[in-house]
């Protein structure tokens, strides 16, 4: 189990786990602001928020990235394989806050989804994806690791529910202002997911099968 301290709750990196959680916590307001935002009649003054936030989950990830350096260069290689497992799992955050504001991005270009036809659709993604970051956020709050199979199998057919979406919107024959705008939310959506999953698997996976499962799609 790589990432034990979750478990163990060793004092030279409780700092650092708060750190993640928080960032963790930000990256969902993001997401829920941004899809609301997305799916409400009126935007709002949410925008400047989304982005806010997505400045503090970045700036949140180079402190914690200088504070491993420290951390490091006391303990020596003791807990390289815990460090170099953290350094993965900020860098998965870190990409669902981009996610994010990408969807806040549609928005801004004028996208507004509330009165479409799939709105209801929409709307039980943003909340399938939701509830995903806040039962990841139990998970690793309460140290209850034996959940993470169980929660990666759920939230691979999430993943695999947005791949069919946007297969299903390439070969369809609405207009592009309808079809784009839709693929590319429903690939965020895809990302974000797979990231929240891969994010679990940090938690017990060996180091070096981190990444490596069938069906990660991760990258930005």
């Amino acid at each position: 189990m790589v990432l034990s301290f979750f478990r163990r709750g060793e004092p030279p990196l409780e700092q650092i786990e708060r750190q993640i959680v928080e960032m963790l916590g930000d990256a969902r307001h993001s997401f829920d602001l941004a899809m609301t935002s997305l799916l409400a009649t009126d935007e709002g003054p949410v925008d400047a928020e989304v982005y806010r936030t997505d400045q503090r989950i970045n700036d949140a990830e180079r402190q914690i990235r200088r504070e491993l350096v420290v951390h490091s260069a006391v303990q020596g290689t003791q807990n390289l394989a815990t460090v170099l497992a953290h350094l993965l799992l900020i860098k998965k955050i870190e990409r669902i806050g981009d996610q994010a504001k990408n969807i806040m991005d549609l928005r801004s270009e004028g996208v507004a989804l509330s009165g479409a036809a799939d709105a209801d659709d929409l709307r039980q993604a943003r909340n399938d994806v939701s509830d995903a970051y806040a039962d990841l956020l139990r998970i690793i709050g309460n140290n209850e690791h034996e959940r993470v199979e169980d929660y990666r199998t759920r939230v691979d057919e999430l993943v695999a529910d947005y791949e069919q979406a946007l297969r299903d919107l390439i070969h369809s024959d609405h207009p592009a202002s309808e079809a784009v705008p839709r693929a590319l939310l429903y690939r965020y959506l895809k990302r974000i997911a797979a990231n929240l999953a891969g994010i679990a698997s940090t938690l017990t996976d060996p180091l070096d099968q981190i990444d490596y499962r069938d069906g990660d799609d991760t990258e930005d």
